[in-house]
Formats: C-alpha cells, sequence, structure tokens
C-alpha cells in the first residue's frame, strides 16, 4: 500500500473519472452513466476549483477511486459547506480500506479549510453497509426530505 496516495484530480484524469462514475451511476437509481454529461461536470469542477475538489487515490497504474466534493453556503450554519457528490472506488479494490481512506482525506481537507459540514445523499442500502459505513466517520441521517427537479430533462418534459 505504500504506493497508494491521495492527491488531486487533474484534467488528464478525466476520462478514468467518467469511467469510475459509469460504474457508481449503474449502481444507483436516480443516474445512469452518460459520459458525456459525467465529463462534462468533472470539467466544471476541475477548471474551476473555487466550485469544489475531486480527489483520487491512485498508485503508480491507475486511480483506484475517488470523491468529489461541492462547495457551497449554508445558511443554517452561517458558513462554507461540502456537499459530498461521490465516492466510489474501482470493483477489484472494494473492501480494502480504500473509501475510508477517501472519506477521511475529505474530512481532513474539510476540518484544514474551516467547513462547518459535509452533507450527503446516499441511495437506499437494504443491506445498511453504506449506511454503517458513514456512520463509522460520524455522520448521522438528517431528518430533511431529498426532493430534485430536473430542468429540462425528462421530468420536466412530462409535466
Amino acid at each position: 500500500m505504500s504506493d497508494l496516495r491521495i492527491e488531486p484530480a487533474t484534467l488528464e484524469d478525466m476520462p478514468l473519472l467518467a469511467e469510475l462514475l459509469a460504474d457508481l451511476f449503474a449502481r444507483e437509481p436516480d443516474f445512469h452513466p452518460d459520459q458525456a454529461k459525467q465529463i462534462r461536470g468533472l470539467r466544471l469542477i476541475l477548471e474551476q476549483p473555487n466550485r469544489g475538489r475531486i480527489f483520487v487515490l491512485r498508485n503508480n497504474l491507475r486511480i483506484i477511486g475517488m470523491i468529489n466534493l461541492l462547495f457551497t453556503i449554508s445558511t443554517a450554519e452561517g458558513g462554507f459547506v461540502i456537499m459530498l457528490e461521490d465516492l466510489v472506488v474501482r470493483a477489484d479494490h472494494r473492501g480494502q480500506g480504500h473509501g475510508s481512506r477517501l472519506l477521511h482525506h475529505a474530512i481532513d481537507f474539510a476540518r484544514e479549510k474551516q467547513f462547518v459540514r459535509i452533507t450527503l445523499l446516499m441511495a437506499p442500502d437494504r443491506e445498511g453497509k453504506l449506511l454503517n459505513f458513514y456512520r463509522k466517520s460520524g455522520f448521522r441521517q438528517s431528518e430533511m426530505v431529498t426532493m430534485r427537479l430536473l430542468i429540462g430533462g425528462e421530468e420536466q418534459a412530462a409535466l
């Protein structure tokens, strides 16, 4: 594991990051892999670091996993907050602590930069593995309900 390192993603990493996102979105009920959309979203973050950060866990051969953090302001908290948008590890590297390593890096980053909260959304987790994964790092379930409105998407056209 000594050759593993976490570092900021670069524009050159986008095709590999899009592959990871395709794997993640294929397992989530609300999203569908679309490489062009994923590349566009990654570029928006990577070209404007004030919007967020993408960190990758890599070895000398390839990217093992990624975590995507988006920045905004909370009036409730009176400060800057992070939306943890994506956390994914390659299937052949899961169960080895890599997701925890990326998550703890993100938490350390948030503390260092004086963010006041990290929020995340997750798909229903029948076995409770994801819920327990985040709870071990101090996350707690909120009483808030998630809703969304896609502007210009299929849902809007159906109205």
